[in-house]
C-alpha cells in the first residue's frame, strides 16, 4: 500500500512538471495518502493492540505512522 501510494505521488509529480498552467496536484495526493495511512495505522494498529497482539500492533502503528509522516512532509514541501 505504501509503495503504491508513493508510486502514485511520483507519477502525479512527474505529470505536474509538464502542466505548468494548472496548480500542482501532487501535494493533494500526498495529503490524501497521509490521511489514509494515519487512519489505517490507528484502526489496524489499535485493533491489534486491543486484541492483545501488542508487538504486531506496535509494528503496524510504527510503520504506517512513519509512512504517514513521510507523506505529510511531502505535502508540506511543495
Amino acid at each position: 500500500m505504501i509503495a503504491w501510494l508513493l508510486y502514485g505521488y511520483g507519477m502525479t509529480g512527474w505529470a505536474d512538471a509538464y502542466d505548468s498552467v494548472n496548480a500542482p496536484e501532487a501535494p493533494g495526493g500526498a495529503r490524501h495518502a497521509m490521511w489514509l495511512l494515519a487512519v489505517g495505522a490507528v484502526l489496524s494498529g489499535g485493533g491489534l493492540v486491543a486484541l492483545r497482539c501488542r508487538i504486531a500492533g506496535s509494528v503496524q502503528l510504527a510503520v504506517l505512522g512513519c509512512a504517514a509522516l513521510l507523506f505529510a512532509g511531502l505535502a508540506a514541501r511543495r
